[in-house]
């Protein structure tokens, strides 16, 4: 998407926390956006400063820049991120960050939405999903449930099914991996044995096979096999 954002209205709620983001906020002191468009950052930076007029702004144009910049500048209370950046394929710009700075809320904006994409950045740790198809005011609301405590969506990609409540869980177990953790399941997800996982880390066989048996142990499957099907099923990526 190039231009600004537009009018088009898409009813939207929110999911209960799965992660941390800040908490009890009435307003936002400080927002990173890191979108290649320009003209999508200023339609950004126009919604957060008129619903949050005291609140700092930042922009980056790629990941690289807005690692540079929160190393920078310290902690925010939101960042808002592309799924499509330069230097990012997938969710890799999205997990870097998680990685890098697990503390931080990190919300998914992006023209495309289907379900397996809102769900597959659930999954990677998103803070939630916010399409730039949204009115003005429903991005102001969307953050504000974010800042609350919540995990956003679009409401008709929310769990209305059994199913959808089956999903919901998978997507609660990854969110309890540490970050090596999860980076392990990437490798195993993209069919490395231990031996590759173990020289690609530079670790032990013996550090990578306790790591495996504490994923197998919160995902609560008997094998790599099992491993590998449920995180295909949220469309966990492998780097």
């Amino acid at each position: 998407m190039t231009g600004a954002l537009p009018e088009a209205a898409l009813p939207s709620h929110a999911l209960p926390a799965l992660i941390h983001p800040t908490q009890g906020r009435d307003g936002v002191e400080r927002v990173l956006i890191a979108d290649d468009h320009p003209l999508v950052r200023d339609g950004l930076r126009t919604v957060i400063s008129v619903a949050f007029d005291q609140a700092d702004l930042f922009e980056a144009s790629s990941v690289a820049e807005a690692v540079e910049i929160i190393d920078r500048e310290g902690d925010f209370d939101l960042i808002l991120l592309d799924l499509n950046m330069p230097d990012a394929r997938g969710f890799s710009g999205l997990t870097l960050l998680r990685e890098r700075f697990p503390a931080l809320p990190i919300v998914m904006v992006s023209a495309e939405l289907d379900g397996h994409t809102v769900n597959a950045a659930i999954a990677n740790g998103a803070a939630g999903f916010i399409p730039k198809s949204l009115k003005r005011s429903q991005i102001v609301g969307a953050i504000q449930s974010i800042l609350a405590g919540n995990v956003f969506v679009p409401e008709d990609y929310g769990p209305t099914s059994t199913a959808a409540a089956e999903l919901d869980e998978l997507r609660r177990r990854v969110t309890t991996l540490t970050p090596q953790q999860r980076v392990v399941l990437k490798l195993v997800v993209a069919g490395k044995l231990n031996k590759q996982i173990a020289h690609e880390l530079d670790v032990s066989m013996t550090t990578v096979k306790a790591h495996v048996s504490a994923i197998l142990a919160k995902l609560n499957v008997y094998s790599r096999t099992q491993a590998v099907i449920l995180a295909n099923k949220i469309g966990f990526e492998a780097a």
